[in-house]
């Protein structure tokens, strides 16, 4: 495997943040453990797809078609960029805002190595990226979402800053709750499957809880956790 180079290094308010490269692809570092990279990618197109799916499992056919209708999409967490990239792909998708709190980040996507992957989506009219924190952002803002996708540790058990804790507690799910619609979606990417979250996302009240596991091209299964607030 090629050596990794560091392209940028940057000191912030929640740590030290690392973009570097090895060979074709990039990798995103957090005070110093691995978040993601850009070789595969297909549990971050997951992530978007299962909460879409279960979103409009029961959805009347004649509303699905109707533009005014589109569900709106709150991504947490910019990455690499896979997700939003791929929901920009689905002209089912209404509005499309991603909270990303790490300003190195949006900066490597909109001109830097990064924008290779979410140049067009960020050029989409329904996309919109907030610079705030996920946690700060669900419980100060008004906004309202048809779908949460969240992907901001490697899970609700392995978490990039102590503070992120909070959010799979049942505070945090709480304020998850509150921030989706009737019949909306929570979907949480994980690198492995956490029993504990299961239980916490149906003490928080949600329904048709389940766990999805997706083969990658190396190592376990990623998962994603799914809850519905209900209707």
């Amino acid at each position: 495997m090629p050596q990794p180079v560091t392209l940028d290094r940057r000191d912030g308010p929640y740590g030290e943040i690392v973009l570097r490269r090895r060979g074709d692809h990039h990798e995103i570092i957090a005070n110093g453990c691995f978040l993601m990279d850009t070789a595969d990618g297909r549990s971050e197109r997951r992530l978007v797809d299962a909460a879409f799916e279960t979103l409009t499992a029961a959805e009347d056919p004649a509303a699905a078609k109707s533009a005014e209708k589109r569900p709106e999409l709150l991504i947490g967490g910019l990455g690499v960029g896979f997700s939003l990239a791929h929901a920009a792909g689905n002209p089912r998708w209404g509005r499309i805002a991603v909270v990303e709190r790490e300003e190195a980040i949006v900066e490597w996507h909109r001109s830097g190595p990064l924008a290779a992957v979410s140049g067009p989506a960020l050029a989409d009219p329904r996309s919109v990226i907030l610079r705030t924190d996920l946690l700060t952002h669900l419980r100060d803002a008004d906004d309202l979402y048809d779908a949460l996708c969240l992907d901001i540790d490697n899970g609700p058990d392995w978490t990039v800053t102590e503070d992120n804790d909070a959010l799979y507690a049942p505070a945090g799910l709480a304020l998850c709750h509150g921030r989706l619609r009737p019949g909306g979606v929570l979907a949480v990417w994980s690198a492995q499957p956490s029993a504990p979250f299961e239980r916490a996302l149906r003490n928080a009240g949600f329904n048709g809880v389940r766990t999805e596991e997706i083969q990658v091209a190396r190592g376990v299964p990623d998962v994603v956790h799914l809850g519905v607030r209900p209707a």
